[in-house]
């Protein structure tokens, strides 16, 4: 299911060229912006292609258009899923471009990236509604986990991120800034996020706007997530003991080089 929900280029024209030499591809359009943006907008594209897909299959995947990867990655992660019935969420490892090469943009173990994240059909099921707002993407796993599945980084199965990180926003700073209100909204400690930005903050200065954006969403009394269950499982995932362990699951392949055909 290709959905368009606002491109004004030729996206639109080009998926109808592909559903029409392929019968198992099919397009649909939905209301969005002529603007790029993260969170709620993605979230309705996806949720209106799985109504459109109808029965959902083994495996859901949600794809963004500004990724690319081998033609074996989807065999990898189904792969993954045949040999591990727990694993609820995976994707590939997430590789950016930077000073002309392709690096992995590593997280932390149960991370999983957005952009093309696949999904157990049961695991679905746990965690649907996703969340209408940026910060859908943690809230998804962090149901998954709370409800017994675990969620996976495939190492081996690496897509290309064509758009930088944040690039939807109006700058890296209001980028950043949202960050620390999705830190906020899903429960993250004041102090986890402190080590975040300072992590982040050796690649872009600009991350200290993440320690804004939580203190700016908390002194504003904006919402937090409502379900306390999600938001305690945040916090506990980032108790000072489980710290090492975070900076040895970050630091252990970022920046490391990709082959990529």
């Amino acid at each position: 299911m290709i959905v368009d929900n606002g491109s004004t280029d030729a996206t639109f024209v080009v998926a109808e060229q592909i559903a029409a030499e392929h019968g198992w591809v099919n397009v649909i359009t939905v209301s969005g912006t002529t603007r790029p943006a993260r969170g709620g907008q993605v979230v309705r594209a996806f949720c209106a292609g799985m109504a459109a897909l109808g029965e959902a299959p083994d495996v859901v995947v949600k794809l963004d258009a500004d990724v690319s990867f081998d033609p074996s990655h989807f065999e990898r992660l189904v792969c993954a899923f045949a040999s591990d019935p727990s694993l609820g969420i995976a994707s590939g490892a997430r590789c950016e471009l930077r000073r002309g090469r392709w690096r992995r943009d590593a997280g932390t173990a149960t991370t999983v990236e957005a952009q093309a994240r696949a999904y157990r059909r049961g695991c679905l099921h746990d965690v649907l509604p996703l969340e209408d707002r940026m910060g859908w993407d943690v809230v998804d796993e962090t149901k998954a986990l709370i409800a017994g599945w675990h969620t996976s980084t495939i190492q081996d199965a690496c897509f290309r991120h064509h758009r930088k990180m944040g690039a939807r926003d109006r700058s890296r700073l209001s980028a950043w800034a949202a960050q620390g209100d999705v830190a906020r909204y899903t429960g993250y400690r004041f102090s986890y996020l402190l080590l975040r930005a300072l992590y982040r903050m050796g690649r872009d200065p600009a991350a200290a706007m993440i320690v804004y954006g939580y203190l700016d969403a908390t002194f504003g009394r904006r919402p937090v997530h409502p379900d306390s269950a999600v938001r305690a499982y945040r916090r506990r995932q980032q108790r000072l003991r489980h710290v090492p362990r975070r900076v040895v699951e970050a630091f252990g392949r970022t920046g490391e080089r990709v082959r990529v055909r």
